[in-house]
């Protein structure tokens, strides 16, 4: 059963996609935060579908720690799920991503219209420099700025790889920084199409306040996310 609604989710999910990038097309010319708020609603639908046909919920805890207006927001990545399910959950969220992201038709060109981040991994301190320079411009407008700081998507229990990339921003943007942890590698995992059912958890923690020395920031922000990311994981071993 598991399997045929994995794969009904997938069909309805990635229909869902195409309907928004092709008939929601004219959100293309729309003032930017009406668009944002039409991806905000894609990512809702999203949500629903994956509850209703495949049976994975969510649950959101410490919404409470984000602080109004502009902020860094850095988390565990371990599936897709995370990249489209944290875009409610902020006001005007500015994403890091892989600049590859934007050479599709039609999801390519909304990133642009999003004002996200894309980030060429391989050009090294140049890519870092222009992610820097693109996030101070979001942070100036009030947005959200959220990275991945592992950079790929890990499988839940795999040793943490945190790339400089968090730290960065960190130092440049002067503002607060809410770590995340979550479980979403045990119900989406990274590389399948199966979608298990179960709660995914998300988990916002207090802010790193800004302005400390970037190395005690990166094992701060480290210990902070691998600890959360390690509870919800044992808690859904006792829970099972």
């Amino acid at each position: 059963m598991i399997y045929i609604r994995s794969v009904l989710f997938n069909l309805v999910f990635y229909l869902n996609l195409v309907l928004f990038l092709v008939l929601g097309s004219g959100f293309y010319f729309t003032p930017r935060k009406w668009s944002v708020r039409a991806l905000q609603l894609w990512a809702r639908t999203s949500l629903f579908w994956l509850r209703v046909i495949a049976g994975v919920r969510m649950e959101v805890r410490g919404h409470e720690n984000i602080p109004p207006g502009a902020c860094l927001v850095a988390g565990k990545h371990q599936s897709f799920w995370e990249t489209f399910a944290i875009l409610p959950l902020l006001d005007d969220p500015a994403m890091v991503l892989k600049k590859e992201l934007t050479w599709i038709p039609f999801f390519g060109w909304f990133i642009y219209k999003f004002r996200m981040i894309p980030v060429e991994r391989s050009a090294g301190t140049q890519a870092l420099r222009a992610m820097v320079t693109a996030a101070a411009e979001a942070i100036a407008s009030g947005r959200q700025v959220v990275i991945m700081p592992e950079g790929t998507r890990r499988a839940p229990g795999d040793p943490p790889d945190y790339k400089p990339g968090a730290a960065a921003l960190y130092g440049q943007l002067g503002v607060p920084c809410v770590p995340f942890g979550l479980n979403s590698g045990l119900f989406w995992p990274r590389r399948q199409f199966l979608r298990r059912p179960g709660t995914i958890v998300i988990s916002f923690l207090e802010p790193i306040p800004p302005g400390l020395p970037r190395k005690v920031f990166q094992a701060r922000l480290e210990q902070a996310i691998e600890r959360e990311t390690a509870s919800l994981l044992a808690e859904d071993r006792v829970s099972s």
